[in-house]
């Protein structure tokens, strides 16, 4: 398939006409199918360098110094062909008192025995602002197993927010491991909000390591699983400076014979820190169903409009500014 031919296909699967994306002149893009990269669109302040490589690209992304980049920069990773490895290796850098946002459209419509592989490594400096939204969209019958894994190191000052999300199609396997360190006065916010069913399987594993005086940090994960689906959640919290907040929330529910297992693990290593957790694992609550219930609606309806308002509908980042929430612990 020409390059143009799978962009357009890419596009189709999120829903997004290409034409109408590229016409936007201060929109940045970067669109990379398997291991080619089909478009680059820069815009000033940002930089960049892609290589290709046999199953995947590598790429530096830098935001320079001072700048804001109002609009988010879209990125595109997928595959279209049922079968196929892509890894994709990112150094990401937000210089001093830059502010951007990415979202990331990583598409395997056709999925049937895909593996893709992102290793990341973010620096966002002193007094900068980076979002983050990682959008998922795989095929009906599962077949994709996601292994992302991620560094980032927060500087004094800097925001930092993330959000994972699996808006269409199954799950199959997804293995996360990303560990944040916060300098002083830093804010960092890390949310997964994934459904399972069938066979699928679910594992995060997530550290923030709150090393700055007043740094602040929530790990949150909300998952819903049916049929026979897996998770696994180990959120991992720790707060070694005066003043550093930190809250670590799980939600897990589970329906027929899945099963779900969540370790919160909290430490504090002075005086003037604290941490809180909150796990919650179970079937959908009693009392909200009868209620939905009452009102009209069948079981499966009532429990598909608890589950909707436990992951939440589709996230947006509309710009830097508005995007990084105050995190309250």
């Amino acid at each position: 398939m020409s390059d143009s031919g799978l962009l357009a296909a890419l596009y189709e699967s999120i829903g997004v006409q290409p034409h109408g994306l590229r016409g936007q002149v201060d929109v940045a893009r970067i669109e990379v199918h398997h291991n080619r990269v089909l478009g680059v669109h820069l815009v000033p302040g940002l930089e960049v360098d892609a290589t290709e490589r046999e199953n995947g690209i590598e790429a530096k992304i830098l935001v320079t110094e001072g700048t804001l980049i109002e609009k988010p920069i879209q990125v595109c990773f997928g595959m279209i062909p049922p079968d196929g490895l892509q890894q994709i290796v990112l150094e990401v850098e937000i210089e001093p008192r830059a502010r951007a946002a990415i979202v990331a459209h990583c598409v395997f419509p056709n999925a049937r025995q895909i593996r893709h592989e992102m290793d990341a490594m973010l620096t966002i400096g002193e007094g900068a602002q980076y979002a983050y939204l990682e959008r998922h969209i795989h095929g009906a019958d599962g077949g994709v197993v996601v292994v992302p894994r991620s560094k980032v190191q927060v500087g004094e000052g800097a925001r930092y927010q993330t959000d994972f999300e699996l808006i269409r199609g199954r799950v199959g396997e997804i293995d996360i491991d990303l560990e944040v360190t916060g300098q002083a006065h830093s804010v960092s916010e890390v949310t997964a909000r994934i459904s399972g069913a069938g066979d699928d399987r679910v594992s995060i594993r997530e550290t923030a390591r709150l090393v700055g005086q007043y740094a602040r940090g929530v790990l949150t994960s909300n998952i819903a699983l049916r049929d026979s689906a897996r998770a696994v959640v180990y959120n991992t919290l720790v707060a070694s400076a005066a003043y550093a907040r930190g809250h670590v929330d799980c939600k897990e529910i589970v329906q027929d014979n899945a099963v779900a297992k969540a370790v919160p693990i909290v430490e504090v290593n002075h005086p003037k820190a604290h941490v809180t957790h909150e796990a919650a694992i179970g079937s959908v609550n009693s009392k909200q169903l009868e209620t939905l219930m009452s009102r009209g609606l069948n079981e499966d309806q009532a429990v598909d409009l608890i589950i909707q308002g436990l992951l939440g509908g589709p996230s947006s980042i509309a710009a830097p500014e508005s995007s990084l929430r105050e995190i309250q612990v």
